[in-house]
């Protein structure tokens, strides 16, 4: 598929691997092979999984494109939060098998997937954007809002806390936590029951159960375009 993205297919599973740096850190070019592999896996039916690169799944956006100026930062959290969006709404179910760190960016891919595994270890998982100087965008809002448990919301958004994969999960992160060793086990046992479900059903039933969600990020998404980030 690409360098910074490689896909398989096996047995009706895609498997999208993130391979970008030492922070698989998200650029232009990574969400352009992610919609490209998402592209392949929706032609090909599959279910996905979405991994990185060993105790990482991706840092957040590529900070040389987000120092690069104002309109670069907006161009790329524009299109992330379009592949967001686009996640959250794909006919079949997303798994990210995360592998270790998931940061800023990172964090969305998780709240933008369907079943969530981690894995266990001395990794941070949240949302840093306020403790590095950057206000929380409109979609990262609507996003953390509809996927995060109530009580942690304002503790990940307002004051950056991050989390180990057991805290990511009571948060709302994560789903599930495995040893590193059975994750990607794990994942294909999960898309593996995942294809089990009528997936006409799948699709329509989760258009119904985002419709709101997916309503905000279309509005969120232009707000952020013509607003700023700040």
């Amino acid at each position: 598929m690409s360098q910074l993205v490689s896909y398989s297919l096996t047995d009706g599973v895609a498997t999208l691997t993130i391979a970008n740096g030492k922070v698989n850190a998200i650029s232009p070019d990574v969400i352009g092979a992610l919609n490209q592999a998402l592209d392949q896996a929706e032609q090909d039916k599959a279910v996905v999984v979405l991994t990185g690169q060993p105790g990482i799944l991706s840092g957040g956006y590529d900070l040389k494109v987000m120092m690069s100026g104002p309109q670069a930062a907006i161009d790329l959290v524009a299109s992330g939060s379009s592949l967001a969006r686009r996640m959250l709404a794909h006919p079949y179910p997303i798994i990210v098998a995360c592998p270790g760190h998931a940061v800023a960016k990172g964090a969305f891919l998780l709240l933008s997937a369907d079943y969530r595994i981690g894995v266990d270890g001395p990794f941070n998982i949240g949302l840093n954007e306020v403790k590095i100087g950057m206000t929380m965008h409109q979609v990262g809002i609507a996003i953390a809002r509809d996927r995060l448990s109530p009580a942690f919301f304002q503790r990940s958004v307002i004051n950056a806390e991050m989390f180990n994969p057991h805290g990511a999960m009571t948060a709302g992160f994560l789903d599930q936590v495995v040893p590193a060793g059975q994750l990607l086990a794990a994942a294909n046992a999960m898309a593996q029951q995942f294809k089990g479900l009528n997936m006409g059903a799948h699709k329509k039933t989760k258009l119904k159960v985002r419709k709101n969600l997916l309503d905000a990020l279309d509005a969120a998404i232009e707000a952020d375009r013509t607003t700023g980030l700040n």
